[in-house]
C-alpha cells in the first residue's frame, strides 16, 4: 500500500467528525442511490467506450458532492485529490480521482438525456411511497438567479437566454426558477424555468398538478383566478394581497387575520429557495443558456426536499 493511500485510510481513523463528513454521511443514508442510478445506468454504460469507466455509482456521488458544494468541473477534481472524506464518499482513493474531464463528460451525459428530472421525479416517488403527500394543495413562487452581465467573453455578447428584470428599485439579470410546492410537507412537487423578465403568472398554470384542493401565492398572482387557463379549475385561491392594500387593513380584523395565517403557510415555499441558493450556494448560474442550469436545478430540488423531510426519514 503506498504511503498516500495510508494517508486515507489514517485520516478515517481520526477521533473528530468535521462538519463536512457529517453532513456527507448524512447525504449518504438519505439519498436513494439504487432509484436515482435506474435512469442513467441504460445510457451510462454506452457512453465511454474504448476504456474501463469507473463505476456509475462514483460519478453519480462524485457529480452530487459538485452540487452540494458547488463547485466546478476542475474545482471538483482538486477538492478530491485535497480531502480524504470526499474520496471516501465517493468509492475512490487518491490514485483514482477521476480527471476533470471525466467528471465533465458525466455533466454532460445527464444534461444530453435531461436525466435531472427523471431523477428528480424517482425521489418525489420515493418520497410519496413513504407516506409524504403532494396533492392536498400548492404554494406557488419564483425567485431570480443572476448571471453575468458581462460581455468579456468568446461571444462578446450576454447569454441570450437571460433576460434582465426591475425588482424593487434594482435591475436584475439572470433566469427564474418558478417551482409549485406541496402546503403539507413543503416539497416541490413542479419546478420550471423561465428568463427573469417573465412574469411568475404566466408559469402558474405548469406549475399545477390537477388536484389541488387550495392553492396559495403571493401578490404577483393576483387575478389568477379570471386567466383562461384556470377557468375550468376548482380550488380555493389564497393569493395574497398587495402590500398597500394589507397596510390598510385594522390590525384586529378577519382580513388581516387571515392574510397572516396565509402568509405563515406561503413561507414554506421560502426554504426551498433558502437550501438552493444559501445552503447548496446556488444564488448565480453556472453555466450559459437555461438547459444546463435546469437539468442542475431538478437535483437541487430533490436535495431541498431530502433535506426538509429529513427528521421524517430518519
Amino acid at each position: 500500500m503506498s504511503s498516500l493511500i495510508f494517508s486515507d485510510a489514517e485520516s478515517q481513523a481520526k477521533r473528530k467528525q468535521t462538519r463536512r463528513e457529517k453532513f456527507l454521511a448524512e447525504m449518504e443514508a438519505l439519498l436513494p442511490w439504487t432509484e436515482m442510478e435506474k435512469p442513467i445506468r441504460r445510457y451510462y454504460s454506452k457512453s465511454l467506450r474504448g476504456r474501463k469507466p469507473y463505476p456509475l455509482s462514483t460519478m453519480l456521488r462524485i457529480h452530487c458532492m459538485q452540487l452540494f458544494y458547488n463547485l466546478s468541473d476542475p474545482g471538483m477534481e482538486d477538492s478530491l485529490y485535497e480531502i480524504a472524506s470526499m474520496r471516501r464518499f465517493a468509492g475512490i482513493t487518491i490514485d483514482t480521482v477521476p480527471d476533470e474531464t471525466t467528471i465533465l463528460n458525466f455533466r454532460h451525459l445527464l444534461e444530453e438525456h435531461q436525466l435531472g428530472q427523471k431523477i428528480f421525479d424517482r425521489m418525489n416517488t420515493t418520497l410519496i411511497k413513504q407516506g409524504l403527500t403532494f396533492k392536498e394543495g400548492t404554494i406557488m413562487d419564483a425567485t431570480i438567479i443572476a448571471a453575468s452581465s458581462s460581455t468579456k467573453n468568446q461571444d462578446n455578447a450576454r447569454d441570450p437566454e437571460m433576460h434582465q428584470v426591475k425588482k424593487g428599485n434594482e435591475w436584475h439579470f439572470g433566469m427564474k426558477l418558478h417551482i409549485g410546492v406541496d402546503s403539507a410537507f413543503g416539497l416541490i412537487h413542479t419546478l420550471k424555468t423561465t428568463s427573469a423578465n417573465v412574469h411568475d403568472i404566466t408559469v402558474a398554470d405548469q406549475l399545477l398538478h390537477g388536484q389541488e384542493e387550495h392553492v396559495i401565492g403571493d401578490a404577483g398572482y393576483i387575478g389568477i383566478e379570471k386567466r383562461e387557463e384556470h377557468k375550468d379549475r376548482s380550488v380555493d385561491w389564497m393569493i395574497a394581497a398587495r402590500p398597500g392594500t394589507r397596510r390598510k387593513m385594522a390590525e384586529d380584523s378577519l382580513e388581516n387575520w387571515m392574510e397572516t395565517i396565509t402568509a405563515q403557510i406561503r413561507a414554506k415555499v421560502e426554504h426551498s429557495f433558502f437550501y438552493i441558493k444559501r445552503m447548496f450556494g446556488y444564488s448565480k448560474v453556472r453555466y450559459r443558456g437555461l438547459a444546463k442550469n435546469t437539468n442542475r436545478l431538478y437535483l437541487l430540488c430533490a436535495f431541498a426536499n431530502l433535506m426538509k423531510v429529513k427528521s421524517l426519514l430518519t
